[in-house]
């Protein structure tokens, strides 16, 4: 299936190149994610339908990382703790 180009991004972190390329086909947009590691690669789509879904996860994972807290947690954080919590 053919795809047109719509959009690319390329980022450069250390020994990676990421690139973010925005497709659409027959089907709808997608975004492809490829990750070239000394050639390499690994690639996911996400579907341009969920992209605000995904992006708004990825905040979360850099609010956390940039040692943010929001006082939410998420569902395996709350299952970690219940089977700490059973095992004492």
């Amino acid at each position: 299936m053919e795809s047109d180009l719509l959009h690319t991004e390329k980022i450069l972190a250390d020994r990676k190149v990421f690139f973010l390329d925005l497709k659409e086909n027959a089907r709808g947009k997608v975004v492809k994610i490829t990750e070239d590691v000394s050639g390499n690669r690994d690639t996911i789509m996400v579907p341009a339908e969920i992209l605000g879904d995904f992006i708004g996860a990825l905040q979360d994972i850099q609010a956390t990382s940039d040692g943010e807290s929001d006082g939410e947690s998420d569902g395996e954080s709350d299952e970690e703790s219940d089977e700490e919590s059973d095992s004492e």
